[in-house]
């Protein structure tokens, strides 16, 4: 196996599919990459986490701060994605060029105080502000981590790679998800964000200390412009790439449905069907946990397995995935039967992550080596502005207009919204997929 610290070659695949690798390059796993690869996976449960606690802690927000759904949509979204999407451009450019390790340490140890301090907040202008300062700070992470992977796993591997670090999500929602509920039920929802932040900070410190800085796969770029004007070259360049533009739009969607049904799904159990914050993450947590890790796990051992004749099913496999959603969160939202709705609420927990290891691993095929970052940072522009704008806001929005009409059961009917989402970013994979055989670089 070619070490992990060479350059690997750089070429554009034909229509036919790329060039067969000798064997020896389809090493199960780079043995050296485990220990940053285990803690860039501990930044990411922490990322995930603390940006769920709030939609955790929405109904008891309410009560003491006595706000509309519409304001409370407005800081669980916008306020966070807002700076979260715009910063992760820069922060993206910035870890095509300079030390990424140090990047991500900085922005996990800055969002960790954040949370810390939101349990001290006294008002929804401060809670606001908080929800501000942790999108600054997690926009430090995705990006350069995406493209920590890409260097840190030969192509042929960076399927089954970030299928794995798609894992934090759920491991949050297993682990950490129900301690959260019970820690709000028993101290209050201010202690849970205290609770959250500490240890998130003493990870920043070990991250720092005991991780590396891979050796990249690709020159780094010159820093002989401007990052205004590198930044809007490089993006035009990208959104000129029409199978990353699909992947773009698809993923615009799916953000959309994932951060809605994050921040206003707890509040549904609540208000429809009498859960507490501590039932509800109960609920909540081991079904997005287990079953969201299996749909991650499988979408990319199915992706890892495929051979080089089916490459368009990369991003076909996903397109189904998404294609699925929609109607298992019809079942979840309208059913009234339990068995009906678990049902439902068990095959989106499945289906609604096992797009991301396959889309990001495609992503960084499709597009130059020295644009990795800023291609994941504008997905998550995308996924995330753009979003959160037809997401969290809008539910928030519909549930005081249905209200006056649908009582405490509105928001059943303004997350009808979201159920559409998934097939248009279905849509839009499947188209991707009809490029991607002739777009990608699968060597790397």
């Amino acid at each position: 196996m070619r070490p992990i610290t060479e350059p690997l070659p750089i070429g554009r695949e034909s229509a036919a599919g790329p060039s067969p690798l000798p064997k020896e390059q389809r090493a199960p796993w780079p043995w050296q990459s485990t220990w940053p690869f285990a803690m860039l996976m501990v930044v990411s449960i922490f990322n995930y986490l603390d940006r769920s606690l709030l939609g955790l802690a929405l109904p008891a927000i309410k009560a003491e701060m006595g706000v509309s759904d519409t304001a409370l949509g407005l800081v669980s979204g916008v306020a966070f994605i807002v700076i979260y999407s715009l910063m992760g451009l820069p922060i993206a450019w910035a870890a095509d060029r300079f030390n990424r390790r140090t990047i991500i340490s900085i922005g996990l140890a800055f969002w960790s105080a954040v949370t810390l301090a939101t349990g001290w907040v006294t008002n929804i202008w401060q809670l606001a502000f908080a929800r501000f300062c942790l999108g600054a700070g997690e926009a430090s992470s995705t990006a350069p981590a995406n493209s920590m992977i890409a260097d840190l796993f030969h192509p042929t591997r960076r399927p089954l790679a970030l299928a794995i670090y798609g894992v934090a999500a759920t491991i949050s929602h297993i682990v950490l998800f129900p301690v959260a509920g019970w820690i709000a039920e028993t101290y209050g929802w201010r202690a849970m964000f205290i609770a959250a932040g500490v240890p998130g900070i003493v990870a920043a410190l070990v991250f720092r200390l005991t991780v590396r800085e891979p050796a990249r796969t690709a020159v780094r770029p010159a820093h002989n412009r401007s990052p205004i004007v590198a930044i809007r070259t490089d993006v035009r360049a990208l959104l000129a790439n029409r199978c990353y533009a699909w992947m773009l739009l698809g993923m615009t969607f799916m953000g959309s449905n994932i951060w809605a049904t994050g921040s206003w799904t707890p509040t549904f159990f609540q208000r429809v069907h009498g859960l507490t914050m501590a039932e509800a993450a109960t609920i909540i947590g081991p079904s997005r946990g287990f079953l969201g890790a299996a749909g991650i796990l499988l979408g990319g051992l199915l992706v890892d397995r495929l051979r080089k004749s089916q490459l368009r099913w990369r991003v076909g496999i996903p397109a189904l995935a998404c294609l699925a959603i929609g109607p298992a969160e019809l079942l979840f939202l309208l059913g009234e039967e339990t068995a009906i709705w678990v049902l439902g609420f068990a095959g989106a927990s499945f289906f609604t992550l096992l797009h991301q290891g396959p889309i990001y691993a495609a992503v960084v095929n499709v597009v130059a080596p020295d644009q990795r970052a800023l291609a994941i940072a504008m997905l998550l522009l995308g996924g995330g502005l753009v979003g959160n704008i037809i997401g969290p806001t809008a539910v928030g929005i519909l549930n005081d207009v249905l209200a006056a009409d649908f009582g405490q059961s509105a928001i059943r009917y303004s997350l009808l919204l979201i159920a559409i989402t998934p097939l248009c970013a279905g849509a839009c994979f499947w188209q991707a997929s009809r490029l991607y055989v002739r777009t990608a670089n699968e060597e790397g």
